[in-house]
């Protein structure tokens, strides 16, 4: 048998989104039905919308979500009927060169769910990162379901999926923050408050937040920064050097993704420092510095994939923190909306409006 239910679909780039019927087979061997109960709205559901992916539309929209699984299919042994559950975009394989070496938050072949959700007229629907969550239900592999604490608000819980996730890791796992440590965080948005808080949690002495809008600014102090530095009016790499008696900081997260961000980021550390990388660039930016840089400063340059997560580890831990008040996930949440309220939410997060947009179902 299958289902019919509501979901928000993108049919051609560029186009304003759309609510329809979709078709939801039983769950395959592997497989599981989850009935969402929450999905956040994630600039990479606009980079979907706008063909900056791929161009495998139609696109089943939304992937930051939580919700409880309805039904599983042959096979399926981590999760049950009734579980509440954060979705994940990383299934770790367990079988690949990563995965081998006992490095599975850098799986290379995670898993997908094998059946298509469709529209009611059969064409194929691609979900965004493999879930497809902006949906009254969808269908995805055992392995994108993490299990956690029912007790948590599901439109906090679901932020884990994404983009908290991707900034928290960003300090914690990519980036080794430790107690005492120094930290700048250049840019405060979603991702980039998620890495202050990180830093935060573990013990940070001072965590240096960069932006060029005032209000970000403001949301960076409210998770944890100690100092704040508006790009448009002070040098970021002087000011935080002066804040650091000249010598910059242990680590810098460059949350945005830009050549002159990076840049930023990379004299901003002091001599061994470590930049992470977690802003998306896009394919055509470029970088030229003198190579004796990388040579003379030492220490490492990293990017960091979804924050070098491995959910079944970091998702229930951080619930846990969250419920203790340790960890302020609900902060992310800046208002609760509707499917059809989507295409709104994507304005209101370009123009930095709003941390979090979150379709509560």
């Amino acid at each position: 048998m299958t289902q019919t239910v509501r979901g928000v679909i993108s049919r051609a780039k560029a186009q304003p989104v759309e609510v329809v019927d979709i078709v939801i087979p039983d769950p395959g061997p592997g497989e599981v039905v989850v009935d969402i109960q929450a999905c956040g709205v994630c600039h990479t559901d606009l980079h979907y919308r706008e063909g900056g992916i791929n161009d495998e539309f139609p696109f089943l929209l939304g992937h930051e979500a939580a919700g409880v699984v309805e039904s599983v299919g042959p096979g399926v042994t981590n999760v049950e009927p009734g579980d509440f559950v954060v979705l994940n975009w990383r299934a770790v394989c367990g079988q690949c060169r990563a995965c081998k070496r006992g490095r599975p938050h850098l799986c290379f072949d995670t898993f997908n769910a094998t059946q298509k959700m469709t529209l009611t007229d059969g064409t194929e629907l691609t979900p965004a990162l493999g879930i497809g969550a902006f949906a009254d239900k969808t269908l995805v592999h055992e392995g994108q379901c993490t299990k956690v604490d029912p007790a948590a608000d599901p439109a906090a819980a679901g932020l884990l999926g994404c983009g908290v996730m991707a900034g928290l890791g960003a300090a914690i796992n990519t980036g080794a923050v430790n107690r005492d440590d120094t930290v700048a965080v250049i840019g405060c948005g979603g991702v980039g408050d998620a890495a202050i808080a990180g830093a935060r949690l573990v013990g940070a002495k001072q965590i240096i937040a960069v932006d060029m809008d005032n209000r970000k600014l403001d949301w960076a102090r409210d998770f944890g920064a100690t100092h704040t530095i508006n790009a448009r009016d002070l040098d970021p790499v002087k000011t935080i050097q002066d804040l650091t008696d000249g010598f910059g900081v242990d680590v810098v997260i460059d949350a945005v993704g830009r050549p002159e961000t990076w840049k930023q980021a990379f004299y901003a550390r002091d001599l061994a420092g470590t930049v992470v990388l977690v802003g998306v660039p896009t394919p055509d930016m470029t970088l030229e510095m003198p190579l004796i840089d990388f040579f003379s400063r030492g220490g490492s340059l990293k990017s960091s994939w979804y924050g070098d997560c491995l959910p079944e580890r970091d998702f229930p831990t951080l619930i846990s923190l969250y419920l203790q008040g340790r960890f302020p996930l609900d902060k992310f949440v800046s208002e609760r909306i509707g499917l059809d309220q989507i295409e709104d939410a994507f304005h209101k997060m370009h123009a930095g409006e709003v941390l979090r947009s979150v379709v509560v179902l």
